[in-house]
C-alpha cells in the first residue's frame, strides 16, 4: 500500500505535522497561490486548509487522488461541499478546538466597544489625555443577545454570567430547552433584537445567514445597541452597519470578520465607533495546537476508514 500524500496550504502546528508524518508523506506549501494549487493537487490524497485557501470545484476537478479535505478550524464556507460530494471526497473539520479562543475574543471585543479601549490607547500614544471623552457603559446588568447558540455561543453565555448579564438566545437549530441548559433564555430573532443591549453572533455563513443583520434588523434594535461579530464576514450587511453607526442606532461595534478579507481601509473600517481585528478569533497558541492535533487525527481516521467525530460532508 502506498503512503498517502498530504498537502498543507495554510500552516499547521508542529505537533499536528508530527502526527501526520508518522503515517503519511507531508508536503507543506503554506501560502500557495490558487493557480499553483491546481497544479500541485493532482496527486494529493489529503489537503488540510484553514480559512485562506479556497477548495473550489476546480480544485476537486483537478485532484485525481483526493480522498479527504481537512479544515483546521470550524467554518467550511471556503470549501465547495457540493463538489466534494460529487467527487466522493470526505470533508472533516475541528469544531471544538477554537471555542475558548473565540469566546474570549468576543469578550475582548465587547469590552473594547463599550469602554473604547483602542481609542484610549491610540490617544495615549499620540500624547493625548482623552479621559473626559471616554465615558463608557458597564456590562453588568445588561442584556446580551446571542445569535447562534452552538458551542461558541454557549461558551459566551457562560462567561456572560460572570459579568452579571442576562443572556437571550436565538438559534433555529437548537431546541429551546437546550438553549436554557446552555445558559440562555430562548427568544425569537425579533424579540432578541428588540430587547438586547448588546448583540453577538456565532453562526456560520450560509445562504440563510448571509446578510442576516441588515437594515430591517437594525430598525428593530434598541437605539444605542452594541454589536459584536467574530463569526463570519457576510452575516452582517456592512453598508447597513455603517448607516446604523452613523444614525446612532448602533452606539459601537466590534468586528473580527469582514465580507472581503483583508477589507482595506474602507469607510466602515475607519469608522470611529468601530473596533476592528484581522480575523484573529482562533489565533491563540492553545487553539492552534488543539486544531492541529484534532485535524491531523481526524484526516488519518478518514483515510483509514475509522469512525469520524467531525464529518462535515
Amino acid at each position: 500500500m502506498s503512503v498517502p500524500k498530504i498537502l498543507i496550504t495554510d500552516g499547521l502546528d508542529s505537533n499536528g505535522i508530527a502526527i501526520l508524518k508518522k503515517s503519511a508523506d507531508v508536503v507543506d506549501m503554506t501560502g500557495i497561490t490558487p493557480e499553483d494549487l491546481l497544479k500541485q493537487i493532482v496527486d494529493i490524497d489529503v489537503i488540510i486548509v484553514r480559512g485562506r485557501t479556497k477548495v473550489t470545484a476546480a480544485v476537486f476537478e483537478a485532484a485525481k487522488n483526493l480522498k479527504v479535505v481537512g479544515r483546521a478550524g470550524v467554518g467550511v464556507d471556503n470549501i465547495d461541499l457540493n463538489a466534494a460530494k460529487d467527487h466522493g471526497v470526505t470533508v472533516v473539520n475541528a469544531p471544538v478546538s477554537t471555542t475558548i479562543a473565540v469566546a474570549e475574543l468576543t469578550f475582548g471585543l465587547m469590552l473594547n466597544a463599550v469602554r473604547q479601549i483602542a481609542r484610549a490607547d491610540a490617544g495615549m500614544k499620540a500624547g493625548k489625555w482623552l479621559k473626559k471623552e471616554l465615558e463608557g457603559v458597564e456590562l453588568s446588568g445588561k442584556t446580551l443577545g446571542v445569535i447562534g447558540f452552538g458551542r461558541i455561543g454557549a461558551a459566551v453565555a457562560k462567561r456572560a454570567a460572570a459579568f452579571d448579564m442576562t443572556v437571550l438566545g436565538y438559534d433555529p437549530m437548537v431546541p429551546a430547552d437546550e438553549i436554557t441548559k446552555r445558559g440562555g433564555q430562548p427568544f425569537s430573532m425579533d424579540e432578541l433584537l428588540q430587547h438586547s443591549d448588546l448583540i453577538t453572533m456565532h453562526l456560520p455563513l450560509t445562504n440563510e445567514t448571509k446578510g442576516l443583520i441588515n437594515a430591517d434588523a437594525f430598525a428593530k434594535m434598541k437605539k444605542g445597541v452594541y454589536l459584536i461579530c467574530a463569526a463570519r464576514g457576510g452575516v452582517i450587511d456592512e453598508n447597513a452597519l455603517f448607516e446604523a453607526l452613523n444614525s446612532g442606532i448602533v452606539a459601537g461595534a466590534a468586528l473580527d470578520v469582514f465580507v472581503t478579507e483583508p477589507p482595506g481601509l474602507t469607510n466602515l473600517v475607519s469608522h470611529p465607533k468601530l473596533v476592528c481585528t484581522p480575523h484573529v478569533g482562533a489565533q491563540t497558541l492553545e487553539a492552534q495546537q488543539r486544531a492541529s492535533n484534532d485535524i491531523a487525527e481526524e484526516v488519518l481516521a478518514a483515510l483509514n476508514g475509522s469512525p469520524l467525530r467531525w464529518k462535515v460532508a
